[in-house]
């Protein structure tokens, strides 16, 4: 196979560095529009929950099985042109499904559209790494990580302004193709091109599998997404219940926790900017989630407290998958290397969102709303034991020799 020679600019690009976080809010949309169209998508093409349910996780299914072959491409064509391509393909699933007269077909269009999305989400952070100067990288790849709850919220908020579905779809598509324009006119290709890897495909996926580094932030990323979607999966749901409030008010309010995420996101860019332990930064953001989750689903706290745990379990969230998406090129067995690593990470990502709503559901119809706090405390547990091994192997990892 091949991959791009990566080189450490003497400036960042900050039109280009927008133009990457942009398209990756936009690909997040297509996530958030999923959910926010769900009564919309009930009513007009008679769906029960369980087909809206593979309207969401059939990109968590893509994510999961395609990760580190995405990673792989991006390697061997080109962060650019995998970018464009990406967004091209993201593109024509919305469109297809904006003009889907049956489930069928909305169905083949959502794997279009996570296969661009994964496309776009292993890509970003390889163009980050290119065009961003290394005393600002931790800074930049945090706003990078604020993708995915930022164009979430912002699918959430814009969706109850439409009265179809269709509608929805129709402008993430105008949307979609604006970033698509901006991506090519505001990034550069890389100014060396793709050079061969001596060992091929795989040796690049073993040297990847093999390595602690990437296995290592694979696992925490997981039980990261597995806390968060213990949560966040049945979050309208339970804010109606604790705070007797309209679906209408649950989603809005949802939509802000979901945003709160963004804080932590930056501010977990600016204390590793200023050497901020990364192992120690992602114990206390897990502790704290994990007594904020706890007390959620173990208690029977009033509106305003359960509200203020929300948003506190979502905001320093947010501190670990900047923590974690920053750390990939320096655990990387290679700098050559880090698209499929971060592919392998996104692997985690979409593992710990197909599992976590599945088993978090089936427990709490079984147990009921206690029964999320056993997934919040071990995924807590876990991630705390292994982000002790993490500054440990930022340590040891062997210097590239070239």
């Amino acid at each position: 196979m091949s991959a791009v020679v990566a080189f450490t600019p003497e400036r960042t690009d900050w039109i280009a560095v927008t133009a990457v976080v942009v398209a990756g809010m936009v690909s997040a949309m297509q996530v958030g529009k999923g959910l926010i169209a769900g009564p919309l998508l009930q009513a007009d093409l008679g769906l029960d929950l369980t087909a809206l349910g593979w309207i969401t996780s059939v990109f968590a299914i893509v994510g999961v099985v395609g990760g580190m072959p995405a990673g792989a491409m991006v390697a061997a064509i080109g962060d650019r042109r995998m970018l464009g391509i990406g967004m091209g393909i993201l593109l024509i699933g919305i469109l297809i499904g904006a003009a889907s007269p049956n489930f069928t077909l909305l169905i083949l269009s959502r794997i279009f559209e996570g296969f661009g999305f994964l496309l776009v989400i292993v890509t970003g952070p390889a163009i980050l790494m290119r065009i961003v100067a290394s005393t600002r990288r931790d800074l930049v790849f945090a706003f990078w990580s604020c993708f995915m709850p930022a164009g979430m919220a912002i699918a959430m908020l814009s969706g109850p302004l439409f009265q179809s579905w269709q509608a929805i779809w129709w402008i993430n598509g105008v949307v979609a193709l604006l970033s698509l324009l901006t991506v090519i006119t505001a990034v550069s290709p890389a100014t060396a091109g793709p050079c061969a890897s001596s060992g091929g495909l795989r040796a690049d996926v073993s040297a990847t599998l093999t390595s602690r580094g990437p296995l290592l932030l694979f696992a925490l990323f997981t039980l990261y997404s597995l806390m968060t979607f213990t949560l966040f999966s049945f979050l309208p749901i339970l804010l109606v219940t604790r705070m007797h409030i309209s679906l209408g008010t649950a989603g809005l309010l949802s939509a802000f926790i979901t945003l709160a995420n963004v804080i932590g996101n930056l501010a977990a860019g600016t204390m590793l900017s200023r050497g901020v332990g990364r192992g120690g930064l992602v114990i206390v953001a897990a502790t704290l989630m994990g007594a904020s989750g706890l007390w959620i689903f173990l208690s029977q706290s009033g509106d305003t407290l359960t509200f203020a745990l929300c948003v506190l379990f979502s905001a320093i969230g947010g501190l670990i998958p900047a923590t974690l998406i920053s750390t990939v090129p320096m655990l990387s067995p290679r700098p050559a290397l880090a698209p499929m690593a971060m592919g392998l990470l996104m692997q985690g990502s979409n593992l710990g969102q197909l599992i976590g709503p599945v088993a978090v559901g089936a427990a709490i119809e079984a147990y009921g709303w206690t029964s999320g706090a056993a997934f919040i405390g071990a995924g807590a547990l876990c991630c705390i034991l292994l982000a002790t091994i993490l500054d440990n192997a930022l340590r040891t990892k062997p210097r590239e020799t070239a």
